[in-house]
């Protein structure tokens, strides 16, 4: 018999901090969990940044197949920029109540590409119950009215559907979500769903997203969050503690521990407006990707910001070619690519993305639209291996993958559906 399945996401946990939690078991459910399954180092997607990451985890498919490419990005058809909640100060420039749409709202319905396929869809289209507990990126075959009337309409997710208190599948008891954040009160929230859920054995397949670590690494930096790691790995025992215990737990589950993206440290701010010298250019940015939509040629601008000071790479398509500028050097990109140059080829490949895509230096971070940054803190979204390696953790008969983009193929493949035609090399 098919043993149900749970994806545990740690928003922004790197690879070194959960090695070292495991080895030191400071994070006592995690490193019991190591011991039970195998591990290894994955890849992100670029942009690494959560909206990218999270569609890219639901979906089986890079930015070109699900159509998410940061988390501020120009609309060309609406003519109207984008903001997924980089920083309360973004939210306001942006517009609040048109943020909460997009973010909540238009991300699934709008955004994602009806050409992904999200695990939700395709299990339950199978005849298997999912469930998703605060996940962004939650596009599903069952249509939700939220909790309170008037901040949003309602929205198509999966059978058991819990986005903090805003959609509520079921009465759980769960806490307020938002009440207390720095204290991880989102994190406790999803405990208290997720035992829930065990308890009453109320999925086939569960994707649990625990976002509170990457609101503490962004101010505390990558290595000074471990109270809030804590707090995660307590999150992740009341799943096992609700089934009585691991060995209960691992005789009615399966599990796959990973993080969306990493994180570095960052000690300066950059606005990229200035860097781009085109007074007609849009320039959306924030953390360490920032994107460039021109009505021109893209090269000349990519050239000028890849000499800037803080940056690493820019990236731009010249008719059907993709080319990355590193300082001087100019690379030609391709999808089958293995390493960086294929993740920043899929990246320019999404309709969406900006005529030139930017990622930060080593210890830069570009403002968002209100001017905000992480500076002295931790932050993602670039190229570099400490934005984009992740840990991947998976206790069961698979293989762990390799990228975050083999993760739904895995879990399809667990449950015996066929992954899309885009996910079946991943």
């Amino acid at each position: 018999m098919t043993k149900k399945l749970a994806l545990v996401v740690i928003d922004g946990l790197t690879p070194d901090v959960f090695e070292t939690a495991v080895e030191r078991r400071s994070a006592p459910t995690l490193a019991a969990l190591a011991e039970a399954g195998t591990y290894a180092r994955a890849l992100s997607t670029f942009p690494s940044l959560t909206p990218v990451c999270l569609a890219s985890l639901a979906t089986g498919g890079g930015p070109d197949v699900h159509h998410i490419p940061h988390l501020v990005w120009y609309h060309r058809d609406e003519r109207r920029v984008v903001e997924y909640g980089s920083s309360f100060g973004a939210m306001r420039a942006a517009g609040t109540r048109r943020v909460i749409r997009d973010a909540i709202v238009e991300m699934n319905a709008e955004h994602l590409s009806a050409n992904a396929v999200t695990v939700y869809e395709a299990l339950e289209d199978a005849g298997l119950v999912t469930a998703a507990v605060n996940v962004p990126c939650y596009r599903g075959r069952t249509s939700h009215a939220p909790t309170i009337r008037g901040v949003v309409r309602a929205v198509n997710g999966p059978r058991r559907f819990f986005y903090y208190n805003l959609f509520e599948s079921d009465v759980t008891g769960a806490p307020l979500a938002v009440r207390g954040r720095a204290l991880g009160s989102v994190d406790a929230h999803a405990a208290a769903v997720g035992r829930w859920l065990v308890t009453r054995d109320g999925f086939d397949f569960l994707f649990f997203y625990l976002p509170d670590y990457d609101f503490a690494s962004h101010a505390l930096g990558p290595t000074g969050a471990h109270e809030a790691l804590a707090r995660s790995d307590r999150a992740v025992g009341a799943l096992v503690e609700a089934a009585g215990g691991l060995d209960a737990f691992l005789d009615r589950y399966d599990i796959v521990v990973c993080s969306d993206h990493g994180q570095t440290h960052v000690d300066r701010a950059i606005r990229l407006q200035e860097l781009v010298g085109e007074p007609r250019a849009i320039v959306t940015a924030s953390n360490r990707a920032g994107m460039v939509y021109l009505d021109g040629d893209a090269r000349p601008v990519a050239e000028r910001v890849a000499l800037s000071d803080g940056i690493g790479v820019a990236l731009f398509r010249e008719g059907n070619a993709a080319y990355a500028i590193r300082g001087e050097e100019l690379v030609e990109l391709a999808a089958g690519d293995g390493d960086w140059r294929g993740r920043a080829w899929h990246a320019l490949a999404n309709p969406n993305a900006g005529d030139v895509i930017v990622s930060a230096a080593r210890g830069a971070e570009f403002t968002d639209l209100g001017g905000r940054h992480h500076v002295g803190g931790g932050s993602h979204g670039s190229l570099d291996d400490g934005d984009s390696l992740v840990p991947m953790l998976v206790v069961g008969d698979a293989a762990p993958p390799v990228s975050i983009t083999g993760v739904a193929p895995l879990v399809l493949k667990h449950f015996g559906v066929e992954a899309p035609a885009y996910a079946r090399a991943a």
